[in-house]
């Protein structure tokens, strides 16, 4: 019998305990920064060191953190399960955690690309990008992230992943940022759906939907278990 799929989206509270601040939180990111200034294609027009300098930071503390509880409950349910994740996450502790198949929404901060030509992607060699530094085309690299105003290039194949889940499960995100949180609406009818997250249910009804309040490490593990048990 194969595998059951289940298909995870995650967002920015599965990062944040493993120390990653958030965007929208208080004491978040965002506090000291306009986003306008540094997320956006006219912030790197008008001022690349800036937006260069607010991604190294970003790079550096990534080289500080270690994967949670729930990246790891994430890759112990792939023993039982087709785990596919969609993550809203910059970051690359599902993948330093052990997770197989991680699709990146968003983009990743320890890649960058062309300035000149997005199919230019490269791994970055450490947390430093430097002004001067050029693709094989001579143009400067910019971070390999999408900005506000840019289209999310993965939404169509994050569409069709959602489609394909068996048991489908959203994990340290409020649903409010898109077009991610679009997705759920690509879930088959009759689909069980988990949304775990610490703050209040914040959306509309949703069929099917299991919510659990927990912050991501909890309340993953707490659900790996079920579902190990209750489908294997």
């Amino acid at each position: 019998m194969p595998e059951k799929r289940v298909v995870v989206l995650t967002g920015a509270g599965v990062s944040a305990e493993s120390g990653i601040k958030t965007f929208r939180d208080s004491g978040g990111l965002w506090e000291d920064y306009d986003i306008m200034d540094v997320a956006t294609p006219e912030a790197w027009e008008r001022n690349q060191e800036l937006v260069l300098d607010f991604y190294n930071q970003r790079r550096k503390q990534l080289y500080e953190v270690e994967p949670n509880d729930a990246h790891y409950a994430l890759v112990d349910l792939e023993k039982d399960f087709d785990v596919q994740i969609i993550t809203q996450n910059v970051d690359d502790l599902h993948e330093r955690a052990g997770s197989s198949n991680v699709m990146h929404l968003h983009g990743e901060l320890k890649k960058v690309r062309s300035s000149v030509d997005e199919r230019l992607v490269y791994d970055l060699d450490g947390w430093e990008l430097k002004p001067g530094d050029r693709c094989e085309k001579g143009a400067q690299l910019r971070p390999h992230i999408v900005w506000f105003g840019e289209p999310v290039d993965m939404i169509p194949a994050a569409a069709e992943l959602s489609n394909s889940a068996d048991i489908y499960v959203i994990i340290g995100t409020s649903l409010n940022v898109y077009p991610a949180a679009g997705l759920v609406s690509y879930v088959r009818p009759g689909t069980p759906i988990y949304l775990i997250d610490p703050g209040e249910l914040s959306v509309g009804h949703i069929p099917g939907l299991t919510f659990i309040r927990e912050k991501a490490g909890t309340g993953t593990k707490k659900l790996v278990s079920e579902l190990k048990k209750d489908h294997t």
